[in-house]
């Protein structure tokens, strides 16, 4: 979770950990090995999507306990101090630049995911998911020249479309409008998560941006759950949400990106919105019905088309040097 290169690389590939950005330049080392090593890293990141959403599918369940904000700052909380504890950072030797970065890496950490439990207390998680991607989407887009991610844009807002019902009078409003803001803020810690990665080592900057984010988090919970957050079940389930959802995956990620292409990495983070939907469907008891999941399958395949594309053209730009 660490070297990048760029603050506007294919988002899909920089869902979790900084470590994707730098796995996109296709300058990560690819180890030799049968098709048992060759899928070991594979077999990490899908573990990773898969505690990740289930973990949000905990959290679903514990929102009536501490509410949305309360779970937040358990997921928050727990996994800063498991980060700080690991990783060890130094708070000594950083400039005003430095910290300036990881602030805002935290902020946008924080309010990502404030803003995404708002949205998974009022619609379902799988579309919550699907219109969250929605904004690294816009920032891969937006970084590419070429003509064919138009096409992938509009391939992504027709899921969003037949998402919402033709103007999401289906889903919750207010819930689908957290999401998409949880979208942009997904965005902005990817091009913070890049300027932290480029200025601390290893993953220093997201320890430290991790327990900005709960600190920011941390009186807003109090706010609205008070002593609900000291009950034992609810720190237990608290913990058990913050390991899902932040620490295990992005351990599972880190290992896998030091062998997995840029492109099957890419394209595995694109799967996020199914695997959120089959864990609303088994845990939480969120049917899908076949337009959603046509409308999951078209944002998924519009991520998936848009990483591609940037990939290729990189890989392009790079032979024609």
């Amino acid at each position: 979770m660490n070297d990048q290169r760029s603050a506007v690389e294919p988002a899909a590939a920089a869902v979790a950990v900084p470590e994707a950005v730098s796995a996109l330049d296709g300058t990560g080392p690819a180890r030799p090995g049968g098709r048992r090593a060759a899928l070991a890293p594979v077999a990490l990141v899908v573990a990773g999507g898969l505690s990740v959403q289930f973990g949000s599918a905990v959290a679903a369940l514990l929102m009536p306990r501490a509410g949305a904000l309360g779970v937040v700052t358990l997921r928050l909380a727990v996994a800063a101090v498991v980060l700080l504890i690991v990783c060890r950072p130094k708070w000594r030797g950083h400039s005003r630049a430095d910290w300036g970065t990881v602030v805002a890496f935290g902020v946008a950490m924080g309010a990502m995911n404030m803003l995404f439990y708002q949205a998974l207390d009022r619609i379902p998680l799988g579309a919550a998911v699907t219109l969250e991607v929605l904004g690294p989407l816009a920032l891969s887009v937006a970084a590419s020249r070429r003509l064919i991610n138009l096409v992938w844009a509009g391939l992504a807002l027709g899921g969003v479309f037949l998402l919402g019902g033709g103007g999401f009078d289906r889903l919750d409003p207010v819930g689908a409008a957290f999401a998409l803001g949880a979208g942009a803020m997904w965005a902005a810690y990817i091009v913070f998560s890049a300027r932290t990665g480029r200025r601390f080592p290893q993953a220093d900057g997201l320890a430290l941006a991790m327990a900005v984010a709960a600190v920011l988090s941390l009186p807003l919970g109090i706010l609205e759950s008070g002593a609900k957050l000291a009950v034992p079940s609810t720190l237990a389930m608290g913990a058990a949400v913050a390991l899902m959802s932040s620490v295990l995956p992005y351990t599972l990620e880190l290992m896998a990106l030091r062998r997995l292409p840029a492109p099957t990495f890419a394209v595995l983070m694109s799967l996020e919105p199914a695997i959120a939907a089959t864990a609303g469907f088994l845990i939480l008891d969120q049917a899908l019905t076949a337009t959603d999941a046509l409308a999951i399958a078209l944002v998924i395949g519009a991520s998936m088309g848009a990483v591609r594309s940037q990939v290729g053209g990189g890989r392009r730009k790079k032979a024609n040097a």
